[in-house]
């Protein structure tokens, strides 16, 4: 799927969990590594990986995906309670196409305030806008076929 694969030898986020490139560390379990977004979208902003090198969401193993998720998810409640955050947004890009920069698997943490101050991020697409209901019959039909 990755337009793009870094291997983990030449990987920042390896080199983040390997010690070798400093960050400003949240949490740390055997399988995953906190740390936050040297660019925030918003106060609070961080990232959530699994410590083993898996370039997207197509590669990572299942058990990686499912401890970063969960990390993920206590991450979250945190924030919102610690920082008064007033929602949550977990984000993760999978390719070129999809925004993806750093290719070893992770997941954003975006805080999200009322208070633009401490956040920058506005929505890529219009919600609200319907779409053709019988192609989303067929995507959907297509889908369901193939799993």
């Amino acid at each position: 799927m990755s337009d793009q694969v870094d291997s983990a030898e030449q990987c920042v986020f390896c080199g983040i969990v390997a010690g070798t490139i400093p960050c400003a560390k949240v949490a740390e379990d055997a399988t995953t590594f906190a740390f936050m977004d040297i660019d925030p979208g918003s106060d609070g902003h961080l990232l959530v990986i699994p410590k083993r090198h898996s370039a997207d969401l197509v590669q990572i193993p299942a058990e990686d995906l499912t401890a970063t998720t969960l990390a993920a998810q206590r991450i979250a409640i945190v924030a919102l309670s610690e920082l008064g955050a007033d929602g949550v947004n977990l984000l993760h890009c999978s390719g070129v196409a999809a925004w993806q920069t750093v290719f070893h698997f992770h997941l954003h943490v975006i805080p999200r305030y009322r208070d633009k101050g401490k956040d920058r991020l506005e929505l890529p697409f219009e919600p609200g806008r319907l779409a053709d209901t019988e192609a989303i019959a067929e995507r959907a039909r297509k889908l369901a076929a193939a799993l």
